[in-house]
C-alpha cells in the first residue's frame, strides 16, 4: 500500500528558470497538499497535463525526493526515514532514467539482480519469465544502444521488475511506444494487479487511463482536485466520459490559479 499524507513539494527556481517562466518569485510548488491511498489489487492513475506535479510526486514516492511537507509510507515504511526499505519494495521506472547504452539487456538485468540480493536461479527464473513476456529473447544479447526505443523500454521494465517487487510506480509508463508495445505493457500492468501488486501510475493519456486505472486521481497544478473510478468522476463532474471530466475541472481550477 502507498500512503501520502498532505504531501506538498517545493523547489527553489534559478534566476534563469525565473526568467524562463516570467516570475519574480525564486519558489515553485510543485505538488501542493496532496493525500491518497493506493492498495494492494488495484492500479491507482495520477491523471494531468504536463508540469502538473505527476513526476513529482511519484518521485517523492520512490525516495528520489524528499517532501517539503508532509509524509508519505510505502509498505508500511516511511520514505524519508526508511527509504532503504522502501527501496526494497518498488519497482520503480521514467523515462529519465536510462539503462547504460554500452551494455546488454541480460547483462543489465543480472546485474540489478544482484544489486536486490537474488542468487543466480533466482534471476535466470526472471530474466526467462520477463524476457519472454516482453519479447527480448532475440535481443537480450545486443547493446541497449543497438536497440529500438521500444526494445529499449521493454528491457528498462523488465529491469525494474527483476526483484518482483510488492509496489511498482511507473512514471507515463507508454509514452512514445508503438501501439503494440504499449498494449504490450499496459497487459503486464494488468498481470501485476491481479497478483495482487500495488500500482501507481502517471499519464496524460485519457483512454489510457480509462481503461487501464482502477481508480484516478486528477492533479492540475499540483494539486488533487479528484479522485475515484472512472465511473465516479464522469457522474460527480455531470460529463459523457473521462476526457470531457477532466476539461471541465481543468477550466475550474486553471480559472481559479489564474
Amino acid at each position: 500500500m502507498i500512503e501520502i499524507k498532505e504531501l506538498t513539494k517545493i523547489y527553489k527556481l534559478t534566476k534563469k528558470q525565473m526568467m524562463e517562466r516570467k516570475t519574480k518569485k525564486n519558489m515553485m510548488k510543485a505538488v501542493d497538499n496532496i493525500s491518497l491511498i493506493a492498495s494492494p489489487g488495484e492500479i491507482y492513475g495520477l491523471l494531468g497535463p504536463n508540469g502538473a506535479g505527476k513526476t513529482t510526486a511519484l518521485r517523492c514516492i520512490a525516495t528520489l525526493l524528499k517532501p517539503t511537507q508532509g509524509s508519505i509510507t510505502v509498505g508500511g515504511y516511511d520514505t524519508v526515514k526508511e527509504s532503504k526499505n522502501v527501496r526494497k519494495k518498488i519497482g520503480f521506472l521514467t523515462n529519465e532514467i536510462k539503462l547504460d547504452p554500452q551494455f546488454s539487456p541480460k547483462y543489465m538485468l543480472n546485474f540489478f539482480g544482484k544489486l536486490h540480493g537474488l542468487d543466480d536461479e533466482t534471476i535466470e527464473k526472471r530474466r526467462e519469465e520477463l524476457f519472454e513476456y516482453f519479447e527480448i529473447k532475440g535481443f537480450e544479447n545486443k547493446k541497449i544502444d543497438e536497440l529500438s526505443s521500444g526494445m529499449k523500454q521493454k528491457a528498462s521494465i523488465a529491469v525494474s521488475l527483476v526483484h518482483d517487487p510488492e509496489i511498482v510506480i511507473f512514471d507515463e509508463p507508454t509514452t512514445g511506444l508503438d501501439i503494440v508495445t504499449a498494449r504490450n505493457v499496459t497487459d503486464y500492468l494488468k498481470l501485476l494487479r491481479d497478483k495482487g501488486k500495488t500500482v501507481i501510475i502517471s499519464t496524460h493519456i485519457m483512454t489510457e487511463a480509462e481503461k487501464l486505472c482502477d481508480r484516478i486521481g486528477i492533479i492540475i497544478k499540483g494539486n488533487l482536485v479528484l479522485e475515484g473510478s472512472l465511473d465516479e468522476i464522469i457522474k460527480e463532474t455531470n460529463s459523457n466520459d473521462l476526457e470531457d471530466a477532466f476539461f471541465e475541472l481543468y477550466k475550474i481550477h486553471n480559472k481559479e490559479g489564474a
